[in-house]
């Protein structure tokens, strides 16, 4: 065990699935032609005013009593000052006394041990433009689509000892997020962002070491890489006597080191004022209410149902829980069959095989429900087989028949009829007199070997336990 503890604490940016920016009308889409989806406002052109977006305010509340924090009545926003390219302004929009929510906690688990993280706080912001520098030759351009787009910011306390801590708090707040509908949690997209701020100290010890802050971590992979990385680096200056350095590193996943970026800020640094532009925004108890009463099952509460309900094993309630479309698709199909355990082997594994080989999610994968549903079905009453069934759902999602209508079309119902079975067992008994004879003095283990002849002899449309059966009542003749 190390002299020392790592101490971490995590701001995530999450972007808002609203419609239009978090100040004026400008559509938030993710892809557009570069500086298309612009207007004077979040270009911040002279003279213009902002206007707050009010859903933006709705999910902030959302996300706070989903993190049991407590909601902040009289909202002020303030002008961060600093100056970057992507920042039109000069300065952002967000808050920074009284922030929106405040003083809650994220339940984690790691390895069996749970835990609770304080939420800090959590405030509205609009985001910043995006640099792109052009590698072929020194230049850099900027696409502004990005700025204004509304974003939550969520910060920890330094509750976080380790990246597996840290990397089991950020699945879980975007799991939140994402069943709440309040953003999709997508970190290629930029829609789920993290940065984390770092510091190590002797094992037991009360005060807090410098710390540096990490960016440019755009996985989970890269989060528990770079601060593993950092914790290491931070342990090895402490133990050469030397000091850690305050300053923002940047992640560089393709060394899997980090790099310096910047020294590190402290609020000061920012000059914030009150946002003159922006009245205070009061937020009344019938405003929370009617939040509170519209929130959605959240992930830690349907892995428990799903459980008690279903009998699924957590590791299942988990998988089957990792999206809201997921869950809901199991639901679905759970409802029209009572065959609970089935269907969630189905989803994880071959389900899931289709998904991975279409690139595509269980939204877009062609397969309802009731397809999927019909398909279980049929293995479970042994009209098809397991092999055959792999087959046919991967045509169901190419093609978007049922699985009736395939099988119908393969011809690849299962035999289940004795009577046809028997003549094909004892030809296979005559065919193999010197397995036959073997089997009879007591080497029982070639039964595996007669009912795949029967396989192979049926195209593997026989039922292999019936098959099984009348192979041992056979050949005790």
């Amino acid at each position: 065990m190390s002299a020392y503890e790592a101490v971490i604490g995590l701001e995530v940016h999450a972007q808002l699935l609203t419609d239009s920016k978090i100040f004026c009308g400008c559509s938030t889409a993710f892809g557009g032609e570069p500086n298309t989806n612009t207007c004077p406002v979040c270009l911040g052109m002279p003279g213009v005013l902002p206007v707050l977006n009010r859903k933006v305010v709705d999910f902030g509340i959302r996300l706070g009593l989903a993190l049991d924090c407590s909601i902040e009545r009289r909202n002020i926003f303030a002008r961060k000052n600093y100056f970057y390219p992507d920042l039109p302004k000069g300065y952002q929009i967000t808050q920074f006394e009284n922030p929106l929510c405040s003083g809650g906690h994220l339940d984690i688990s790691v390895q069996g041990a749970e835990k609770r993280i304080g939420i800090r706080r959590i405030h509205m912001e609009e985001d910043a433009g995006k640099n792109v520098h052009d590698e072929s030759r020194p230049r850099s351009y900027i696409d502004f689509n990005r700025s204004g787009v509304p974003l939550l910011e969520i910060v920890t306390e330094p509750d976080l000892t380790s990246s597996e801590e840290a990397v089991a708090y950020l699945r879980e707040l975007r799991l939140i997020l994402m069943h709440l509908g309040v953003s999709d949690g997508n970190m290629e997209e930029g829609s789920f962002r993290c940065d984390a701020n770092i510091s190590v100290r002797p094992r037991g010890s009360g005060d807090f070491g410098t710390r540096t802050e990490l960016k440019n971590m755009n996985s989970f992979r890269n989060v528990q890489r770079a601060l593993d990385y950092e914790i290491r680096r931070h342990v090895s200056i402490r133990e050469s006597g030397a000091l850690v350095v305050q300053e923002t590193l940047l992640w560089d996943a393709s060394e899997g080191r980090t790099l310096s970026m910047r020294s590190k800020e402290e609020s000061h640094d920012y000059r914030y004022f009150p946002e003159p532009d922006l009245v205070p925004v009061a937020i009344e108890e019938s405003w929370i209410e009617r939040i509170r009463k519209s929130m959605p099952e959240l992930p830690a509460a349907r892995r428990d149902r799903f459980v008690r309900q279903y009998g699924l094993p957590p590791y299942d309630a988990d998988q089957l829980t990792q999206t809201p479309a997921m869950a809901d698709y199991y639901e679905q199909c759970v409802s029209l069959l009572d065959a609970p355990k089935d269907i969630s082997n189905w989803i994880m594994s071959e389900l899931t095989r289709v998904m991975n080989e279409q690139g595509t999610d269980i939204r877009g994968v062609g397969i309802t429900p009731a397809m999927l549903v019909g398909l279980v079905s049929m293995v479970k009453s042994s009209r098809i087989s397991g092999l055959t069934a792999k087959e046919v759902i991967t045509k169901m999602a190419s093609g978007g028949k049922t699985a009736e209508e395939i099988v119908r079309d393969l011809g690849a119902e299962q035999v289940s009829d004795e009577d046809e079975l028997r003549g094909v067992v004892s030809g296979i008994i005559e065919a193999n007199p010197k397995e036959s004879a073997q089997y009879r003095a007591g080497k029982t283990q070639l039964l595996g070997f007669f009912v795949g002849e029967v396989m192979k002899a049926s195209r593997g449309r026989a039922n292999p336990k019936v098959a099984g059966n009348i192979v041992r009542e056979m050949l005790k003749q």
